[in-house]
C-alpha cells in the first residue's frame, strides 16, 4: 500500500463577464492550476468561475463543483466531481473552507461573503488586480483589521504562479 498525498486545492471565487480581461484571466488561471496539479474548487455559477473550471478540465485537471442546489446539474456541467449541497447561499462557507487558498476574481455580494468566511478561517486570498471589480481593492481594504490571512494580489499568470509558490502550494521541482 502506498501513502497517498493529498493534492493542493484552490477555490476560484468571483464573477466577471465574457469578453472582459478578468474573464480571460479566470480561464487562464484554471488552466494553470490544472497544469500545476492543483485541484480546482468552483461553484461554476458565474461566467468567471465556470470558465476557470472548463479550462482546468480541458487541461486534464480535477475540478470539484460545490453547487447551491440539492439537485445534480446537467451532464455538461464543467466538473469532475459535483457536490450538490442543497444549502443555498450557506454553501459559501463550504467554498471558503474547501481550498488551501482562494483566488478572487471581481466579485459581487456572494463573493464578498466567501472572502470574509475564508478570511475568518485563515485561508490565503489571491485577488486579481488591475481588471476592476471588487477584488481590485482587497489588499487595501481587507475584511477587518485582524490580518487573519495573507492577501497576495496577482495580475498575470506569472504573478499567480509566484503567489502559489509563496504559500507553498507548488511541488518542488523533480518530485
Amino acid at each position: 500500500m502506498t501513502n497517498a498525498i493529498r493534492q493542493p486545492q484552490v477555490c476560484v471565487l468571483g464573477s466577471a463577464e465574457p469578453g472582459s480581461k478578468a474573464y480571460e484571466l479566470a480561464g487562464q488561471a484554471g488552466e494553470l492550476l490544472a497544469r500545476l496539479g492543483i485541484t480546482v474548487i468552483s461553484g461554476c455559477g458565474s461566467p468567471a468561475t465556470r470558465v476557470a473550471a472548463q479550462r482546468a478540465q480541458a487541461a486534464g485537471g480535477l475540478v470539484v463543483s460545490i453547487t447551491t442546489n440539492a439537485d445534480m446539474p446537467a451532464p455538461d456541467w464543467p466538473a469532475t466531481v459535483v457536490i450538490p449541497c442543497g444549502m443555498g447561499d450557506a454553501r459559501n462557507l463550504i467554498m471558503a473552507l474547501a481550498g488551501d487558498a482562494c483566488i478572487v476574481i471581481g466579485g459581487r455580494a456572494g463573493t464578498i461573503s466567501e472572502v470574509c468566511l475564508a478570511w475568518l478561517h485563515h485561508r490565503p486570498l489571491l485577488p486579481l488586480v488591475g481588471c476592476g471589480g471588487w477584488s481590485d481593492g482587497l489588499l487595501q481594504n481587507p475584511p477587518d483589521e485582524r490580518q487573519n490571512s495573507p492577501i497576495l494580489p496577482w495580475g498575470s499568470l506569472e504573478a499567480l504562479e509566484s503567489q502559489l509558490n509563496t504559500i507553498g502550494l507548488l511541488k518542488p521541482e523533480g518530485r
